[in-house]
């Protein structure tokens, strides 16, 4: 293959990535809509259907080298807790109270929380440009919520929703910068799929521990949204992205990753009929100019 037919391979895989990335709230919106499921019951479909997947991936991984250390392997069992499983359940939780558009936004702040942890743990200092990022991004999130947060119950919920997916970013965060060195010790492919098999664990203790076996008895609509939820927007999204970054790096594809928001955005509007006035066009604007600001790199490196 060409270097142009590698590249162009690359931005392919990017693409259907993230939009497969980006349907995962409207999905999580239809479940609900479609029965009164429990954050808890839909997060387990969601994972139980994707595990075989990942597992065959790691079976199929095992011998790679290098060989993993023990130290490793608690780091990824650490990681898989923080950066899918409580990230998911986060975020699962939060778009009960947030629409899909709103929610995919926030979640989009995660580059923005990775300057600040890196400055905080690793003593990264941000540069002048990160700073404006900052202030952009942060500006266009309050711009976007500014005119649903009040006093009523309905208000305070969405503060609540609001205040769970900020949570899911910034544990999604804590989970790229601490496994940033971890992913060139064990490889992507390996790092991926054993960290998503660990966060299942906790999924499954969960459900078995709240829920009862009766809350699997759900209509066919939520069973298929778990099922497209599992393989379209986990499973294949994970690998087309690791690829992706593999073949076009992080700068080109941060690019492509502002689809995600825009796509959630209008397919929100239009199909789930949630509110996204110019407030949060205009705010949703300041935010992905705001994350790709502090996401490329200039042509200096810097």
């Amino acid at each position: 293959m060409t270097t142009a037919g590698y590249r162009a391979a690359g931005v392919l895989f990017a693409l259907v990535g993230v939009l497969a990335f980006s349907f995962r709230p409207i999905l999580i919106k239809l479940a609900y809509g479609a029965h009164p499921v429990s954050p808890t019951t839909l997060l387990f479909l969601r994972m139980a259907l994707a595990l075989p997947f990942f597992a065959a991936i790691g079976w199929w991984l095992r011998h790679d080298e290098p060989r993993i250390m023990r130290r490793d392997w608690a780091a990824i069992a650490g990681l898989g807790f923080i950066g899918y499983y409580l990230s998911s359940l986060l975020d699962f939780i939060g778009l009960q109270y947030v629409g899909a558009g709103v929610g995919r936004l926030i979640q989009f702040l995660y580059p923005t929380l990775v300057v600040l942890l890196s400055y905080l743990f690793l003593q990264r200092r941000p540069t002048v440009r990160e700073l404006a990022a900052l202030a952009i991004t942060y500006g266009g999130i309050a711009l976007v919520v500014s005119n649903q947060l009040g006093s009523s119950v309905e208000e305070r919920q969405f503060a609540f929703g609001v205040a769970l997916i900020f949570g899911c970013a910034l544990t999604y965060a804590i989970y790229l910068v601490v496994g940033s060195q971890l992913v060139q010790r064990v490889g992507s492919m390996r790092f991926t799929a054993y960290t998503m098999i660990v966060s299942t664990v906790p999924i499954v203790l969960q459900w078995l521990l709240l829920e009862p076996a009766a809350s699997l008895e759900l209509p066919a609509a939520v069973w298929i949204y778990a099922g497209i939820m599992a393989i379209f927007s986990t499973v294949v999204p994970v690998f087309l992205v690791s690829e992706a970054l593999r073949r076009i790096g992080a700068n080109h594809f941060a690019l492509i990753g502002a689809v995600g928001p825009v796509s959630v955005a209008i397919t929100s509007a239009l199909g789930l009929d949630e509110p996204f006035g110019w407030p949060q066009v205009l705010g949703g604007m300041l935010v992905i100019a705001g994350v790709l600001l502090v996401s490329l790199k200039t042509k200096g490196g810097k």
